[in-house]
């Protein structure tokens, strides 16, 4: 399939966005595609300095040729990111001004624009700058509120004017950024398949396929996104934005992450910097998406056929007893509550558990083989991240394998989704399978 039809087919499935151009040189579509999905409408130029440079100001005379009446909105810090400070700000704009937003940017001012589009009940239009994130086309921003890090569901752009000469000069770790947040999929996909089997979140065909199918091949050429060849960067930004439709088709996020994105999680919320800076939303979940491919490595190695399911059950923790533990593990995060609230969403009692252990039992075999031909291997993974400029230790971003060996109780427990960790502790290995990542021989070994 082409790359042309590939878009075609996501956009059907998509929900929210109906138009996704991709191309060279094309930043004059903002005009004619503003005037067909907002007429009439003034537009509001969301930029900082340097997405400004980049396209913004090309935009804003498109717009303005077009007959559009224009402002510009400008945020000045240096660093900023999405949160809630910002919402308010940029609502008042909209408020102000009366306009739609076009967004000129990547992932914190594209999530700014979408909520804040929402909360106005109206879209947006947005133009990227960086093949950085997949959160373009998603449902949902990730926004920071009561410092937790939170998904707040919104919907996506209406159209989408993606200039490949514009992304393509975007500083190589934006680039590479990208590439790990893409390459996540692989193992989110195979926790969807574990959520699939147990039956929380089962698995929507659309929003599967819209990228699942495609997803090794766009990943296929770092080499080619590191040295910025138009092709590799193009089929990457492709796959970002299918994976944003994917989550529109699925009406949340599940098809783009479980526990890959959970570490970035813990090092957004409790202000992670490196160098005396943020470590960008990618470079986070590059090492969190080698961690679960260490994880995966290690689970394969397991015969859940043999189960004992009765042991098991009968181990079960209760949800008092788990709710004591949410509070323990998280009295010194800066959302203290975390675990308790989300262990409480998501507890399932000694019979559910039962139910899904004997469903994985049964029907391990096959689910073995679907995850085995999912996951990457650590040192596959590890590999393309060298290639490509993304950090591939996890000293690369400011913390060490104990760090990460410390996350893993959080990441478990902090989000109400699935995922292979509850699985591990259901089955009983969940002490073993993660001690294993850092043993020795193993992918972080201390």
């Amino acid at each position: 399939m082409t790359s042309e039809q590939r878009i075609a087919a996501a956009l059907k499935v998509a929900t929210d966005t109906k138009a996704f151009e991709l191309g060279q040189g094309i930043l004059g579509r903002t005009g004619v595609l503003f005037n067909e999905y907002f007429p009439g409408r003034k537009a509001l130029v969301v930029a900082d300095r340097n997405t400004w440079k980049a396209a913004g100001a090309e935009v804003f005379e498109a717009l303005a040729a077009a007959g559009i009446p224009t402002e510009k909105y400008m945020f000045e810090e240096a660093e900023f990111h999405a949160d809630w400070d910002h919402i308010e700000m940029l609502d008042k704009a909209l408020d102000e001004t009366g306009a739609i937003a076009v967004s000129i940017g990547s992932g914190t001012i594209n999530d700014l624009c979408k909520l804040c589009s929402h909360h106005h009940q109206q879209s947006y239009l947005t133009v990227p700058t960086a093949a950085s994130v997949d959160g373009y086309t998603s449902f949902g921003a990730s926004i920071t509120y009561q410092n937790a890090k939170q998904t707040f569901e919104c919907p996506a752009p209406v159209a989408v004017v993606a200039d490949v000469d514009v992304i393509a000069a975007a500083p190589k770790e934006m680039t590479a950024a990208g590439y790990a947040d893409l390459a996540a999929k692989v193992p989110a996909g195979a926790e969807w398949m574990i959520s699939d089997i147990v039956g929380t979140e089962p698995i929507k065909p659309d929003a599967w396929h819209v990228l699942q199918d495609c997803l090794d091949e766009l990943l296929s050429n770092p080499a080619g996104v590191a040295a910025g060849e138009t092709k590799a960067i193009s089929d990457l930004f492709e796959g970002l934005i299918l994976s944003g439709f994917a989550m529109q088709a699925a009406r949340s996020s599940r098809p783009a992450s479980c526990c890959d994105h959970l570490f970035s999680h813990i090092l957004d919320m409790t202000h992670h910097r490196y160098k005396g800076k943020f470590v960008s939303h990618g470079f986070q979940v590059a090492i969190g998406t080698l961690t679960m491919c260490a994880v995966f490595d290690e689970f394969l190695k397991y015969d859940l056929s043999k189960i004992d399911v009765d042991a098991c059950a009968a181990a079960w923790p209760s949800l008092a007893e788990e709710q004591q533990r949410g509070l323990e593990l998280f009295k010194d995060f800066p959302a203290p509550k975390l675990g308790y609230e989300q262990i409480t969403q998501k507890y399932n009692d000694a019979a559910e558990v039962r139910r899904q252990l004997v469903a994985v039992r049964d029907g391990w075999k096959d689910l073995h083989e679907r995850i085995a031909g999912q996951v990457w291997s650590f040192a596959k993974m590890q590999e393309c991240f060298k290639v490509v400029g993304a950090p591939y230790e996890p000293e690369h971003i400011g913390i060490t394998r104990a760090d990460i060996r410390n996350m893993f109780p959080k990441v478990q427990m902090m989000r109400w989704r699935y995922n292979v960790l509850d699985l591990a502790k259901r089955a009983g290995c969940y002490d073993q399978l993660v001690a294993s990542v850092f043993a020795k021989g193993g992918a972080w070994e201390l």
